[in-house]
């Protein structure tokens, strides 16, 4: 079983910057894939960027690739993404999630383990 906490979400102006993290329970978090989703109202959750468990693979939505940066610490169980250059509508509320898998699924129902989200609002 693996609990995830988010945090560092808030309000931020456009092209500011903000870097949330997603800390982890449980023994096993370095054999998980990390991803971050975010959902907007109204619209489904999606993609933004996701890293496996070795940190050798990254991914990244073309709507956030050279703005995001997803990274890990696998010693803390945090995994963090860094936001630059954001933008009003990158306004969401931000999930991780996580899977025990070798690969690096880019699809939510591919995650077992998701946090309670936090709140990321761009002022224009």
């Amino acid at each position: 079983q693996v609990q995830l906490v988010e945090s560092g979400g808030g309000l931020v102006q456009a092209g500011g910057s903000l870097r949330l993290s997603c800390a982890a329970s449980g023994r096993t978090f370095s054999r998980f894939a990390m991803g971050w989703f975010r959902q907007a109202p109204g619209r489904e959750r999606e993609f933004v960027a996701a890293v496996s468990w070795s940190s050798d693979s990254t991914y990244y939505a073309d709507s956030v690739k050279g703005r995001f940066t997803i990274s890990r610490d696998n010693a803390k169980k945090t995994v963090y993404m860094q936001m630059n250059s954001l933008k009003p509508e990158d306004t969401a509320v931000y999930f991780c999630a996580a899977r025990p898998d070798p690969r690096v699924p880019v699809h939510p129902g591919e995650y077992d383990y998701w946090g309670q989200g936090t709140q990321v609002t761009v002022s224009s």
